[in-house]
């Protein structure tokens, strides 16, 4: 069975951090393209992230670079956003997505709240 977890989402204060992860099951991971999504509601849902499948290429929505970090650790099937410096404007649900070709597998979503 194809799963996508997601964990680490809160309510954190502007300027705190927050480290998300992504669980993977069910598929050979390695394979696949990760990347991070987030929308808030009424909103488009948007890239925020993406790692290669061997990690060696990543690239960055210009509103999170310098701030978010993305990465994976193949061995234990994880891809990981961290995320600092968070601005109110963060705040939406975080979707983990893997892609290989046609292919695209979605989690469930953590909620990620930046209020004072």
């Amino acid at each position: 069975q194809v799963q996508l977890v997601e964990s680490g989402g809160g309510l954190v204060q502007p300027g705190g951090s927050l480290r998300l992860s992504c669980a993977a099951s069910g598929f050979t991971f390695s394979n696949y393209a990760m990347s991070w999504y987030r929308q808030d509601p009424g909103k488009e849902r948007e890239l925020v992230a993406a790692i290669s499948s061997a990690g060696g290429r990543t690239n960055y929505a210009d509103s999170v670079k310098g701030r978010f970090t993305i990465s994976r650790d193949n061995a234990k099937n994880m891809v990981y956003l961290q995320m600092n410096s968070l601005k109110s404007e963060d705040t939406a649900v975080y979707y983990c997505n893997a892609r290989l070709f046609k292919a695209s597998m979605w989690g469930q979503g953590t909620q990620v709240s930046v209020s004072s």
